[in-house]
């Protein structure tokens, strides 16, 4: 993956110069003179064309995902996204800090991907259209370059501070001017190209952004360390008493400790989302029409292909199965952990695993339209949302840089003009004034958790739609369930009636050439009967389907329909008749499947306080049993559309903060209406539904999950900003008052990033 570079004139963003601290040009003069970084060339630039990836909503706006290096804190963040909001005809744009994602959306036609492109590149921060798998590739190639310069900087750390040692024993011992000046030229020889080889990470990126008038957290480390080895150079050579080669190299030794520490930390807290496309297999072989088989990529497989999958290995395509037989391993899709069996006819999902035997897969969908692909998108669209926490952290973020740059300044005139110090001491603790109050922290708080809660609902079978979707269903105290396809599967099973083994292969005879629910329930039962020979077989929609036996006309459908009216009518669910002419009639009778867990889950969330309510369309004979078997005692049956968005109002008008848990493609007034919403979803329908989340499986339990680690995320977002704030509140005027070195701010300001990363994992506990 090639990263773009910057173009010849940089696009300042308005807050982010540091005139006021320094003059940007010299420092970046001065780092590519010390340290060795040379300028990128921008003749030498090439930009591919970004438009293949660029995709187009159903509202008319081109979007762009892509990978951004060099981000380290809110700061960044603040910058992309101020300079992309000020371009023309772009709507919004949103930087992730864990996955590294920038998502810009425009006007379709009124911007220009690839300038956009070079515009951001030019404030310091190279990109490239975003892949998953590359930015996991990228992520390894940086974390082996930081543990190799963290390993430099190390071994010349310890070997710096021995000399020291010697030097500061030799002191009172009475050791020799010229002795002194000796180990610091000893230890100067050991630093110095150390410095310049660990400092690499920070000063290319500080080089970057300086030379375009901007800055970021690296300017204020590559400012110190530049100023600790140059100090030490000039006192050196005065013969003086004190050098500071160890501290420059600890320094750095210190940092890439943090930042290293910092970037497995995310890493572990990643998106999800970023890992699920390397489930997908690479390649696939395909079954050619003469029965030939090849390898081929994925990316080449159409729909209509015969793709063999073989035992032990993940489904490669979204398709059906053709031939063969086998147990398929579907958690990664619905969170279910046991497999279910697939025959010719059955549905299989890319990613998924085929356990007990090799099956042929005719493809119905092409390789970036996967249900994989789907979920994928989804976790990804919800992780970029502008939730209420992260609009604060955006806010705070924005005015903390010049914040923190005009404090360092206020800081080093303090000390220069109110002390005897000196220049030198003044500009140590305006350093660690800059070092200390990087706002990483406050950059992590939130993004951090979302990823982490992502992935946690993924593996409890829920996806989240909506970025802002956990923090309004940590409110709810109100849950209201639809009936048919959400309390239950929406899948009628014979359950009862008088019928004889003849009647039921009969009625399945019929049933097979019906798409209805209950006529699938009929022929599912009978799969093994054998079936009878029916002519001018026709569907009556709404009464039933018919057809002619000899010369006796067969009726399956409504009571009313098949001519029965003194037999007495059952409640218990719905019911089918089947009439052979006037010679015999029998009655089949189907009730809805209760979801696994529902009566527990119910249970469960009225011990968290939560009130629960069934609206259903159901008649009230129907509703009856399965609200009194749930303990449901707040119940409305024969609701239309139109009356359960009437009630929700009148459930938010007294104050209620309410979900919804309804069928998403027949609910859609009731999920919009609904302070949040939930739906089940079969594995194909995930972005039909108006839901802000969606569960799979046919248990109600991910219902219970969503909640429990939605309060539980926004406890741990609310613990993260007390820990940032509080952390700034102590470390500051510390800082600002030199009680702190840049060795210790150091220390501080990379502990403070990893503790409220390693906060947020504390979510993978939750049960």
């Amino acid at each position: 993956m090639t990263a773009i570079g910057q173009p010849d004139k940089p696009a300042p963003v308005a807050g982010s110069s540091i005139a006021d601290c320094c003059d940007a040009s010299a420092l970046a003069d001065l780092t590519s003179e010390v340290f060795g970084v040379q300028p990128v060339d921008p003749a030498s630039i090439t930009i591919s064309d970004p438009s293949a990836f660029v995709a187009m909503d159903n509202d008319g706006a081109d979007h762009l995902h892509l990978l951004v290096e060099n981000l380290h804190c809110a700061a960044c963040i603040g910058k992309i996204e101020g300079y992309l909001s000020a371009q023309s005809g772009v709507i919004d744009s949103r930087v992730n800090m864990s996955t590294r994602r920038l998502s810009v959306s425009w006007k379709h036609g009124e911007a220009d991907p690839a300038e956009l492109m070079r515009g951001v590149a030019a404030l310091g921060y190279p990109v490239a259209p975003f892949d998953p798998i590359d930015a996991a590739k990228s992520t390894d190639v940086e974390e082996k370059r930081l543990l190799s310069a963290l390993a430099v900087a190390g071994f010349a750390a310890g070997n710096v501070m021995l000399l020291s040692v010697s030097i500061w024993s030799g002191h009172a011992g009475g050791m020799g001017e010229g002795t002194r000046t000796l180990f610091h030229w000893i230890s100067a020889l050991i630093a110095l190209p150390a410095v310049a080889y660990a400092g690499q990470p920070f000063f290319r990126s500080a080089y970057t952004v300086l030379r375009n008038g901007a800055t970021n957290m690296d300017v204020p480390i590559s400012l110190a360390v530049i100023l600790a080895s140059a100090m030490s150079i000039q006192q050196t050579m005065q013969n003086a008493q004190h050098a500071y080669f160890d501290a420059s190299i600890t320094l750095l030794f210190f940092l890439l400790v943090g930042r290293y520490l910092d970037r497995r930390a995310r890493a572990k807290a990643r998106s999800t989302a970023t890992h699920l496309l390397g489930l997908q297999a690479q390649a696939a072989t395909v079954i050619d029409p003469d029965g030939g088989y090849r390898s081929v990529r994925i990316t080449d497989i159409k729909p209509g292909m015969t793709v063999l999958a073989t035992q032990g290995e993940r489904i490669p395509i979204d398709g059906d199965v053709v031939t063969g037989t086998s147990d398929i391993d579907t958690a990664l899709v619905t969170g279910e952990t046991l497999p279910k069996l697939a025959s010719p006819g059955s549905a299989v999902f890319a990613g998924t695993m085929n356990l007990s035997a090799p099956i042929t897969i005719r493809a119905t969908v092409a390789a970036d339209r996967t249900l994989l692909s789907e979920i994928v998108s989804l976790m990804e669209l919800a992780e970029q949302g502008r939730a209420k926490f992260v609009r604060i952290a955006d806010r705070v973020a924005r005015i903390y840089a010049p914040v923190v740059h005009i404090l360092a300044a206020i800081t080093f005139a303090g000390w220069f003009l109110l002390t005897d110090a000196g220049w030198e001491p003044s500009m140590l603790a305006a350093i660690a004034v800059l070092i200390i109050t990087c706002p990483c922290a406050l950059g992590l708080a939130v993004p951090v958790v979302q990823v982490v809660a992502s992935g946690r609902l993924l593996r409890a079978g829920v996806l989240v739609k909506s970025g802002d979707a956990l923090e309004r269903l940590a409110t709810i105290d109100t849950v209201v369930f639809d009936k048919t396809g959400t309390l239950t599967l929406g899948q009628p099973m014979l359950s009862g009636g008088e019928y004889t083994d003849a009647d039921l292969a009969l009625a399945a005879s019929l049933a097979d050439q019906s798409k209805h629910p209950l006529s699938r329930a009929i022929s599912l039962v009978a799969s093994n009967s054998e079936r009878q020979a029916l002519s001018d077989i026709r569907e009556v929609p709404g009464h039933g389907i018919e057809g002619m036996l000899g010369s006796d006309r067969v009726r399956l459908g409504k009571r009313e329909w098949c001519g029965i009216s003194k037999a007495p009518a059952w409640n218990g669910g719905s019911e089918l008749w089947l009439t052979v002419g006037q010679k015999r009639s029998a009655s089949f009778h189907l009730a809805d499947t209760v979801r696994s867990h529902a009566k527990d889950v119910i249970d469960k969330l009225r011990s968290m306080k939560i009130d629960v309510e069934l609206l259903s369309g159901d008649t009230p004979e129907a509703v009856t049993p399965l609200a009194q078997s749930l303990g449901i005692e707040n119940w409305q049956a024969s609701c239309l559309p139109a009356s359960k968005t009437k009630r929700l109002s009148e459930l938010a008008d007294s104050g209620k903060t309410v979900l919804m848990v309804g069928d998403g493609l027949n609910d859609a007034p009731s999920l919009v209406a609904a302070h949040v919403s939930m739906s089940p979803a079969g594995a194909a329908d995930i972005s039909q539904t108006a839901a802000d989340l969606i569960f799979q499986g046919s248990s109600l339990a991910p219902v219970l999950s969503a909640i429990r680690i939605a309060r539980q995320s926004t406890s741990l977002v609310k613990q993260n900003f007390g820990l940032a704030f509080a952390y700034n509140a102590i470390a500051v005027p510390i800082a600002v008052f030199g009680f702190v070195t840049p060795l210790v701010a150091a220390i501080a300001m990379s502990t403070s990033s990893i503790i409220v990363t390693l906060n947020a994992l504390r979510l993978r506990l939750v049960k």
